[in-house]
């Protein structure tokens, strides 16, 4: 292709060329080094799963398997998904505006900070330390939810994406 966008690979290099907004720019490389990073951990954990349990056969286990790959989607589509969505716009329409660049470098830092959040939600209890610190507080309430709600922060960010992006692709 002559754009220089190819994909996936080539739409990261290709957004942050083609974007005026510098913030922007900044979340299209944490962005891609987070899905990076995220993808490395999925894997690891897959093959350390794997070995573990490789003597026993099928049923549960190949589900918990493919389990692992399913959440390190999850994690890794929303993380792109601004940067993918910024290529898009640019390679449709040429120069975009800097606020829809903007916007979704913002909602996509925080679906990053909601991952965190829903991490330190589903801390085992045993594995809890005595937080302290100006965030204490913070913590120690994130600490006495359910583990379940950890799910609610990521979810509500992923969202929050698709909102911004409909609500400003139209400008």
């Amino acid at each position: 292709m002559a754009d220089g966008y190819r994909g996936v690979f080539g739409a990261v290099p290709y957004a942050i060329r083609s974007s005026d907004s510098w913030l922007f720019r900044s979340y299209a490389l944490v962005s891609a080094l987070a899905a990076a990073l995220v993808t490395l951990l999925v894997v690891s954990g897959v093959v350390v799963l794997i070995a573990r349990t490789s003597a026993a056969r099928g049923g549960l286990l190949t589900l918990s398997r493919s389990f692992y790959m399913v959440v390190g989607l999850l994690i890794v589509a929303p993380t792109l998904a601004p940067t993918l969505l910024v290529a898009r716009r640019h390679r449709r329409e040429g120069r975009g505006r800097r606020s829809y660049d903007a916007a979704l470098a913002l909602v996509g830092y925080l679906f990053l900070l909601s991952v965190y959040v829903g991490l330190v939600i589903t801390v085992p209890s045993a594995q809890q330390t005595t937080p302290t610190g100006a965030l204490a507080p913070l913590i120690a309430f994130l600490y006495g939810l359910p583990q379940l709600a950890g799910i609610v922060p990521p979810v509500v960010a992923a969202l929050l994406i698709v909102v911004v992006h409909r609500s400003l692709r139209g400008r």
